[in-house]
């Protein structure tokens, strides 16, 4: 409030009509696992670049060594032209959110899409919505 300007009679009412909440009164509603699991993956399919990611795993035969199914993340890399660390946080919130299967094979990681998981996360927002 400026120096010797008065309160609006709004200001003023809204100043008076603060309660205390009783904290014991609050009725707090915890998510349960299925709901958990459709806002990660929501969250992860919200980012265009996540998105890109996972269309360019969707490619058969787009190893750059051959392999029928799943990219390296350098394959990853050379599709959506980001740096590796970027890549890195892109796939581990994929992952996490279960859309993303990887496997290590000697100083490569492989990733390859969890269609049982996309296609249970379709089946799950079309039922929720």
């Amino acid at each position: 409030m400026e120096a010797g300007r008065p309160r609006s009679v709004r200001q003023l009412t809204l100043a008076h009509t603060l309660t205390t909440i009783d904290s014991d009164s609050i009725t707090y509603l915890t998510m349960t696992d299925p709901e958990q699991s459709l806002n990660r993956m929501l969250h992860a399919i919200a980012d265009p670049t996540r998105r890109r990611i996972l269309q360019a795993l969707k490619e058969r035969g787009a190893s750059s060594v051959g392999k029928d199914e799943g990219l390296c993340a350098s394959d990853i890399e050379l599709r959506i032209h980001l740096s590796q660390p970027t890549i890195s946080h892109h796939m581990s919130v994929l992952t996490k959110a279960g859309l993303v299967e990887t496997k290590k094979l000697g100083q490569w990681m492989w990733y390859r899409r969890n269609e049982t998981a996309l296609r249970a996360f379709t089946r799950a927002l079309r039922e929720s919505l």
